[in-house]
């Protein structure tokens, strides 16, 4: 009696637990949130109401909020999908899914469409620049740059998106065509954009500074386009340093030259501006330095208002500019940037708003989790799990992905941060 008892009581603990242990492997699988989901909660809820709180983006707003108008055009990005269409049939195509994801209901085409027309875009914009600070200091310390330099090196630059002018009127460029211009402060630790605008393609790069709050002692590239004495005269009196190129026709007259200790640095000499009109706007002096490139056989003429970094580093961080023209031709092919759906003004600054939010929480992901794939690797690894329910961490380390672009391969490479 007492071996059946010991032999039941056996039986009815192992039934216990064997019910335990299915109950708790349903009740792990139920409470797996799916990947868009996981990436999305990246989007803190309190900064992004202050945004919309902000510029009233839900007055009058009864159904579709602008969470989900920023959660189905994230995931339009991140899906690599080719309209609102698109967008619309995939979601709708896993809306037993839709309230997991974030949205309370499927979305139509048009209220989506109505959507991206009316709302104004500068909530996505002001929402982009809480994302900037915290990548900005997540990244701030990143080992990519390998200068000797302590400040703050920002390269200043900018990108157009040709349009056809009969469907994007808002965007005049020439008489036949339309354009987009992005400009771009990015930070060269990381290549992360720190400040951004947009405006159409008749825009002269140099108003661009204007809109920039200058950083004390911080270094800003720039190219030949942004050469404007009265406008580095005011970035040169607010502390900071720029470092650019003259042009063939500015008038320089030497006052004295410093020794070099390079071969490539033919002469680094201080330098006042003769110009009627120049000398007016920067009466200062400046640094010009001549430098030979060996890689290229080519003289670049450098000119900026620090005196005292050595002329070979000044050559260097020029040649660091060109991360923002990698960057450019980045998101241009892995971003949905250059096909817009829609054709107002608030709509093509809403969807590249956006855009560039999708980079940034991807950006942030990378940091946060540890992951040693480029951010090339994660878009595509996203593309095709949004729907899964993998964790992330596992996501990226399990999924063995090779670059089927051997194209991409360089530019990716500018992502390894």
């Amino acid at each position: 009696v007492f071996l059946c008892f010991l032999i039941l009581r056996f039986e009815f603990k192992s039934v216990i637990m064997r019910g335990y242990l299915t109950a708790h492997l349903i009740i792990t699988m139920n409470n797996g949130k799916y990947v868009f989901a996981q990436v999305m909660e990246y989007v803190h809820h309190y900064q992004f109401d202050q945004c919309v709180a902000r510029f009233r983006g839900e007055k009058y707003v009864k159904k579709f909020s602008c969470r989900e108008q920023f959660l189905a055009m994230a995931f339009g990005q991140l899906a690599y999908r080719e309209s609102l269409r698109d967008i619309v049939t995939c979601l709708f195509s896993q809306k037993s899914k839709l309230y997991h994801l974030g949205f309370k209901k499927p979305i139509s085409r048009s209220t989506l469409s109505d959507a991206n027309e009316k709302r104004d875009w500068n909530i996505y914009w002001n929402f982009a620049q809480y994302l900037i600070k915290e990548a900005k200091t997540l990244y701030a310390n990143d080992q990519s740059f390998t200068l000797d330099l302590e400040n703050a090196c920002y390269a200043v630059d900018s990108t157009s998106i040709e349009l056809c002018l009969s469907m994007f009127p808002s965007f005049p460029y020439m008489e036949t065509k339309a354009a987009v211009k992005l400009h771009v402060v990015m930070d060269m630790r990381g290549s992360i954009p720190t400040f951004f605008d947009m405006t159409s393609g008749k825009v002269n790069d140099m108003n661009f500074l204007d809109n920039i709050i200058f950083e004390k002692d911080a270094f800003y590239v720039l190219d030949r386009d942004y050469l404007d004495f009265g406008r580095l005269y005011a970035l040169h009196k607010a502390g900071a340093f720029f470092v650019t190129r003259t042009k063939y026709n500015t008038r320089l007259a030497r006052r004295y030259s410093n020794r070099t200790n390079s071969e490539a640095i033919r002469y680094d000499q201080i330098v006042f501006l003769t110009g009627i009109n120049t000398k007016l706007k920067y009466p200062d002096t400046l640094r010009r330095i001549r430098y030979y490139d060996g890689e290229t056989d080519k003289i670049y003429i450098f000119l900026t208002n620090n005196m005292i970094v050595d002329a070979q580093t000044i050559a260097d961080l020029y040649k660091h500019r060109w991360q923002v023209e990698l960057f450019f031709k980045w998101i241009k092919q892995h971003l949905k940037i250059k096909v817009f759906w829609g054709r107002s003004k608030n709509a093509v600054k809403t969807q590249i708003c956006i855009a560039l939010c999708a980079y940034l929480i991807v950006a942030i992901i990378k940091k946060r989790l540890g992951i040693e794939r480029n951010i090339y690797e994660i878009l595509q690894i996203l593309s095709v799990s949004l729907f899964d329910k993998t964790p992330l961490v596992k996501l990226f380390s399990v999924v063995d992905l090779q670059n089927p672009n051997g194209d991409s391969e360089n530019m990716a490479s500018l992502f390894d941060f």
